[in-house]
């Protein structure tokens, strides 16, 4: 396979992001289609100026990639720093497989980095298939736990720097933890949280109930995200660089009770029986026999057809990019002497 220009990025953006249907009774933001082409345009013409000469694009059924490249060959009339914008050759399922597929073909063309735009879940798509190729993370998403929450333009400059080895990967970028999950004819990840529901069928996937969950796993957990992995972050904060994660039992009427964030606009009381560290390559198994998991927010396997399972933390998650820590260095790389 040939590859491309070595200064090349690749993009992926979820163009159902930010509209599912939690949406209906939370009050979450949307991100509009327009609002995610200007965000890709940011990012490519912010990327470009700093030397990225040329990008991948994910395509897909709504159109978003197609507008976004013939909006950047315009660009380019007046803007020769534009990225030449290309998309991907690829067989559409209009499923999160299709984000695993673009990546790991992005990382076979020798893209530097790939920008993600989307939530927890399109993250964990991308995760599956971009292998050792830094992700340059962005939040339009309903479960916004691990995509940073930085302007698209910012997030350019960040992977270009690192892309053009401006800035070293010991400086910008970050290896991430994950949750393992294995059962009968079952091998997923989680990059944030794997929650124990007692509902039988994944139906609309959200987790939309707190007296539905039993067990929660979480690889990290910060003040100031909003999901379900907001109940570990107020009880015991952990950090993306601690090496252990968290596992919490649930139990109705417990002396322990938060109230959590579980979605935007909504907070509801959890009780929380018992708290201990999640420690790396320790398997922990799942108690519960019936009801679903939530990789990240959404419900996606029935434990019946898959138990006996466990969840194992490992260090073996994707790398990113660590948007301020890059920027920083660059401004020190940039000091004049003062006075």
């Amino acid at each position: 396979m040939t590859l491309a220009h070595p200064l090349s990025i690749g993009v992926i953006a979820n163009p159902s992001s930010g509209r599912d249907l939690r949406r209906l009774f939370s009050w979450g933001s949307t991100f509009s289609m327009a609002e995610k082409i200007n965000a890709m345009l940011r990012l490519l013409s912010s990327a470009g100026a700093l030397g990225i000469t040329e990008a991948w694009l994910m395509p897909d059924t709504s159109g978003l990639a197609r507008e976004v490249q013939s909006r950047a060959q315009q660009a380019r009339l007046r803007q020769p720093v534009m990225p030449e914008v290309r998309l991907l050759e690829l067989a559409l399922t209009d499923s999160a497989q299709d984000s695993t597929r673009a990546a790991a073909l992005m990382a076979e063309r020798g893209v530097r980095a790939i920008a993600v735009l989307g939530g927890d879940g399109t993250h964990r798509a991308v995760a599956r298939g971009c292998g050792e190729v830094p992700l340059a993370t962005l939040s339009t998403g309903t479960n916004n736990a691990f995509p940073e929450r930085f302007d698209a333009t910012l997030a350019g400059m960040a992977a270009a720097l690192v892309a053009t080895g401006r800035v070293g990967e010991d400086i910008g970028i970050r290896r991430n933890k994950r949750l393992r999950v294995r059962g009968q004819g079952i091998d997923e990840l989680a990059l944030v949280d794997v929650a124990v529901s007692r509902q039988d069928a994944t139906g609309a996937g959200a987790v939309d109930c707190a007296q539905d969950l039993q067990e929660l796993f979480v690889s990290f957990c910060e003040p100031g995200v909003i999901g379900l992995a907001s109940i570990a972050a107020l009880l015991e904060p952990t950090g993306r660089d601690c090496a252990h994660g968290l596992h919490l039992r649930m139990a109705a009427g417990a002396p322990c009770a938060v109230q959590a964030p579980l979605m935007p606009g909504m907070v509801a009381e959890v009780g929380v029986g018992r708290l201990a560290r999640l420690q790396p390559g320790v398997p922990v198994a799942i108690s519960a026999t019936r009801g679903t998991l939530a990789l990240d927010g959404e419900r996606s396997i029935e434990i019946a057809a898959h138990a006996p399972l466990t969840v194992t933390l490992d260090g073996l998650g994707p790398r990113s990019i660590m948007v301020e820590a890059v920027l920083r260095q660059a401004a020190l790389a940039n000091r004049l002497p003062l006075g």
